[in-house]
C-alpha cells in the first residue's frame, strides 16, 4: 500500500493529537487566522485538519465538493496542500474566496500550491471535466483526498435554487442528487485513497430519518468503495439550539425523543 501522508510511524508516540478513535469529542472551533463560524452550515475546522493530516502528503490534492465558507481550503492553504473547492452559490464562493486568501501561511518557496474555487453544481460532468482542466494545469493526474459536507437534507435552507441539496422535496430525491456528486468525482480519486462525507441525522413528522446512515448506504451502492471507519463526532453549541437548552430539553421530554447532539464522518476507500 502506497503511503498515503507524512507521518513518522517510527516515531509514531509524537503525534498524540492525531485522533485515532471512531469517538470525537472536540471542544471550542479553531477560530485562529481566517478561521469563521459566523456562516450557518459550515464545519469545524478541527475535521478537515484531522482528515487531511492523515489521509494526505504536502503538495497533495484535497476537493471539497461543497465548500461552503472555505474552510478545508485554509486548512489545505495552512497544511500544504493544494485545493479545489466547488461551490454552487457565487456569494458564498466570493465569501471563502476572501477568507482563503486572508490565511497568510509561510511555506517553502518551492512549494508553488494552488487553491481553485469553482462556481458550479458538484452533480453536472461539466463540472468534473473543470476539474480536470485544473488538474492538467497544475500538472496532476488526480486528486488524493475528497470531503463533502453536504446539506442534511432541508435542516437548513441555503438558497431557492431547484439544484439546491437543501430544496429538494424527498429524502430519496436527496439521496439520488447526493449519490450523483460521489459518481461524479470518484474517477478523480486516485485508487487507495480516501472519500470522507460528514453528515447527520434528521426528524421529520416525530420520527428520527438516519440521513447519515442512509447517505452511507447510497455510497456503498458503488462497488470501487469500501467502508473503512463511521466516526461519531459531539456538536459544540449548535447555533439552532444556542441560549434554548432548556426548551429544547422541555421539548424532548415532552415529546420522547433525544436531542441531536453528534454527526458523523464517513469515511471510504476507493478499492
Amino acid at each position: 500500500m502506497p503511503k498515503i501522508n507524512d507521518l513518522n510511524l517510527k516515531n509514531w508516540k509524537e503525534h498524540q493529537d492525531i485522533l485515532t478513535d471512531s469517538l470525537w469529542i472536540i471542544g471550542e472551533r479553531d477560530k485562529s487566522g481566517a478561521h469563521k463560524g459566523d456562516y450557518h452550515g459550515n464545519f469545524i475546522p478541527q475535521i478537515p485538519n484531522q482528515l487531511i493530516r492523515r489521509f494526505t502528503k504536502k503538495g497533495d490534492v484535497v476537493l471539497d465538493a461543497f465548500l461552503g465558507s472555505g474552510t478545508t481550503l485554509i486548512e489545505c492553504k495552512r497544511l500544504s496542500r493544494n485545493g479545489i473547492g466547488i461551490e454552487l452559490l457565487p456569494k458564498i464562493a466570493e465569501m471563502a474566496k476572501q477568507r482563503i486568501s486572508q490565511e497568510v501561511v509561510l511555506f517553502d518557496s518551492k512549494d508553488k500550491l494552488f487553491s481553485t474555487i469553482l462556481i458550479a453544481d458538484s452533480a453536472k460532468e461539466a463540472t468534473r471535466k473543470k476539474i480536470e482542466e485544473v488538474l492538467i494545469n497544475h500538472g496532476k493526474q488526480g486528486v488524493q483526498f475528497i470531503i463533502m459536507h453536504p446539506p442534511y437534507h432541508d435542516i437548513i435552507k441555503f438558497s431557492d435554487r431547484p439544484d439546491d441539496l437543501s430544496n429538494t422535496k424527498s429524502v430519496q430525491e436527496f439521496l439520488k442528487l447526493f449519490g450523483d456528486v460521489v459518481s461524479n468525482f470518484l474517477n478523480l480519486l486516485e485508487r487507495k485513497h480516501y472519500l470522507a462525507v460528514v453528515i447527520g441525522d434528521k426528524y421529520a413528522n416525530s420520527e428520527w430519518v438516519p440521513l447519515g446512515f442512509m447517505a452511507m448506504q447510497e455510497i456503498l451502492n458503488r462497488d470501487n468503495l469500501i467502508l473503512k471507519s463511521i466516526l461519531v463526532k459531539n456538536m459544540v453549541n449548535n447555533r439552532a439550539k444556542r441560549n434554548q437548552e432548556h426548551l429544547w430539553r422541555y421539548r424532548a421530554l415532552v415529546g420522547g425523543f433525544y436531542i441531536f447532539r453528534h454527526e458523523y464522518i464517513l469515511l471510504f476507500q476507493k478499492r
